[in-house]
């Protein structure tokens, strides 16, 4: 597996408070303790040994007093960094309103506020006919919905996924994540430059990849019946943060089109921001039958949700609920948020910061032969390191990083540095751009 880093900024060495004596016994002990308990499936505490204690923006700092610029941001589910002031002030508004803070799903005036914020942000081709399926706490729960939503519209029980892709931990999303054997989605090339799969990259090895996506549906003894819908990301985050050509995904949507198949985008990583454009179907003008949503909508608090075509809504009551789907301290959080990027501009915002980040880190990848490509759209970006004298010509890909997801050598040095991310992980700053110390980046 690719060692695919942030495209943060390089990690100058903060400040760090000496820890005392009892702090330090404190986070070993809490750390001994969550290996001792936890389950063997853990993965971010494997690569990053750290108890956090407080965090702003940014800035975390563990309960040892180190401090570390957090390019990991919650898996991407911190727009603004964390415990914003916008964020925090809407917690607290419904907590001191004595509003019911579960409500299944039933209406409220922060649950009807939250779904017009949101309906505001979309697609226009998409908003003005909507509807929205509130799902369970996460983005795994809302792609399962997605599928079951256009497996039911369609009476077509197939998908089309791509190479690369994620899509969750549950039964349905791992089937159509790329790593997933002997289940019924149809796998297609995912196109990207560095490791075409047809190798040569570029216009060409897009129209190859869009080229061979047509030949198995047009083809009646490709053995691939008419699916049920497609599902792609914008921007493989997984995958290797590698964002899907603009003209393919135009194109994608084009077949999918005549042919009456369902075009999911799962914008669970890629939304509010921060890619440059509020979603990340925006770049290509692409408009989706089904978006999946969740992360960063939630304002830092678990939310999660499916919004698609009213035609498509084939469901009868009752064909998909979950008991934690009416949160209202999570959408109450996620309309602050919203409506903060948006009025904020904060989507530019990251789509400057990030054509300045790119352009940086390529000048100094040329400097680097252990760094074989830099990539990504607005402050998604994604570093990937190589063996410089592997064979071929894109370099072997690094060890060090094993299927438990423990720390390869370049993030125990970031780390040792004062910066946290992760490997082959959607690690970027948030959305507005978060600086900490005086790391103010200059003009140019």
């Amino acid at each position: 597996m690719s060692s695919v880093q942030s495209g943060g900024p390089r990690a100058v060495a903060l400040t760090q408070l000496p820890p005392t004596a009892s702090a330090s016994t404190a986070h070993e002990g809490i750390l001994r303790r969550q290996s001792a308990r936890e389950s063997a499936a853990r993965t971010y505490a494997r690569s990053l040994p750290i108890v956090p204690v407080r965090a702003r923006g940014l800035t975390i700092e563990g309960a040892d007093g180190r401090r570390y610029l957090d390019c990991l941001s919650g898996a991407g589910s911190l727009a603004l960094g964390h415990n914003h002031p916008v964020v925090l002030e809407a917690i607290r508004a419904v907590l001191d309103s004595g509003a019911p803070l579960h409500v299944l799903d039933l209406a409220t005036p922060v649950k009807d506020a939250f779904t017009s914020e949101l309906f505001g942000t979309l697609p226009p081709g998409l908003a003005d006919s909507a509807r929205i399926q509130f799902c369970g706490p996460a983005g795994t729960d809302a792609v399962e919905a997605a599928f079951k939503l256009v497996r039911t519209a369609t009476g077509r029980d197939g998908l089309l996924a791509f190479t690369g892709a994620y899509h969750g931990m549950t039964e349905g999303a791992l089937a159509a994540s790329g790593a997933a054997p002997g289940v019924r989605v149809t796998r297609l090339p995912y196109p990207q430059d560095y490791r075409c799969p047809f190798g040569v990259g570029g216009e060409s090895g897009a129209h190859l990849a869009a080229r061979w996506t047509e030949s198995l549906l047009d083809d009646p003894a490709s053995g691939v019946r008419a699916p049920a819908g497609m599902v792609v990301e914008p921007v493989q985050g997984e995958g290797g943060v590698l964002p899907a050509p603009d003209g393919w995904l135009r194109r994608m949507r084009a077949l999918t089109a005549d042919r009456s198949i369902p075009l999911i985008a799962d914008e669970v990583q890629t939304g509010v921001g921060r890619t440059g454009a509020f979603w990340a179907v925006e770049h290509s003008g692409v408009v989706p039958d089904v978006m999946v949503l969740s992360k960063a909508i939630g304002g830092s608090l678990p939310l999660a949700v499916i919004v698609y075509r009213a035609e498509l809504d084939a469901w009868r009551p009752g064909d998909h609920a979950g008991t934690f789907r009416g949160n209202q301290l999570a959408m109450a959080a996620g309309t602050a948020t919203l409506r903060y990027v948006r009025e904020n501009g904060l989507a530019a915002r990251a789509a400057t910061l990030g054509e300045r980040m790119l352009r940086r880190l390529r000048a100094l990848a040329r400097e680097c032969d252990c760094v074989g490509d830099v990539r990504g759209r607005g402050l998604m970006i994604g570093i990937e390191f190589v063996h410089p004298e592997g064979a071929g010509r894109c370099g072997d890909r690094p060890g060090g990083m094993d299927d438990r997801g423990d720390a390869g050598q370049p993030e125990a040095d970031l780390l040792a540095d004062g910066l946290w991310l992760a490997s082959a992980r959607p690690d970027a700053p948030p959305a507005d751009g978060s600086r900490t110390g005086g790391a103010e980046p200059d003009g140019g």
